[in-house]
């Protein structure tokens, strides 16, 4: 069976911060705006999750789809939100552990606060450096690049050693009121993994980041972006795939 295009999408199951009430969960453009990005030249997508089944939303990314716009839900969120077959989706999601890497040409790592807590996992992190080592494409967003910080590669440096990529900065998380409650500085975790990091000149504007095989967006404005950029990175791995070998 020709699997070529075929995305593994990972979200998360954490529904709420751990020391304050605030809610949490997947973050819904991040992930409407790439699936219509990539779905739109041709590929399919499947949603995974750490303990499968049932994905929570976070309230906020339903009333401020793009983060820093003071919008209601709008454009491709509210379709899908509307489409119950889609939603029902998120009622059961597969479960990371019983997923092959072997069945995927990429991975994209959806976003949401919740991912701080359920993405920091030596499971994904291996699922991960399965993918980047066997020629795939590793992609991501917002607080999604969570997962990178137990990806280790078989030569024991971290996936994004020496890497150019971008996540949720710290100047968004102060913005958004988040800097006294998330677990982590994600930026800076980043950096002290040997990644070269970087953002928008304005928080929340638009920054989508490649390094080979490596495709990152740094807030939920820059989901579609990497979605765009990944279908490219496909479309040109299938061309290379079809081009015929010269005779020595």
């Amino acid at each position: 069976m020709d699997r070529t295009g075929n995305i593994l999408i990972v979200v998360t199951n954490v529904d709420q911060y751990d020391r304050v009430g605030f809610r949490t969960g997947l973050w819904l453009g991040e992930l409407t705006h790439f699936w219509d990005a990539v779905e739109e030249q041709g590929f399919r997508s499947e949603i995974a999750s750490p303990s499968g089944g049932w994905v929570p939303l976070d309230p906020q990314g339903l009333m401020m789809p793009e983060m820093g716009h003071n919008s209601r839900l709008g454009g491709d969120v509210t379709d899908h939100y509307r489409d119950r077959a889609f939603m029902d989706r998120l009622n059961r999601t597969l479960k990371l552990a019983e997923v092959s890497a072997a069945d995927y040409d990429a991975i994209y790592l959806a976003g949401g606060h919740g991912t701080m807590w359920d993405f920091r996992s030596p499971e994904l992190g291996r699922l991960l450096a399965e993918f980047y080592e066997s020629g795939k494409i590793v992609s991501a967003v917002c607080h999604g690049p969570v997962g990178f910080l137990e990806a280790k590669l078989a030569d024991g440096s971290w996936l994004v050693q020496d890497k150019d990529l971008t996540a949720f900065s710290w100047a968004e998380e102060k913005a958004d009121n988040r800097d006294d409650i998330v677990p982590f500085n994600l930026e800076e975790e980043l950096k002290a993994r040997g990644a070269r990091y970087s953002k928008a000149l304005i928080p929340f504007g638009k920054h989508v980041v490649e390094d080979g095989r490596l495709i990152t967006g740094q807030n939920p404005a820059s989901a579609r972006g990497v979605g765009e950029a990944v279908a490219r990175a496909l479309r040109q791995s299938a061309s290379q795939a079809r081009e015929p070998v010269e005779a020595a």
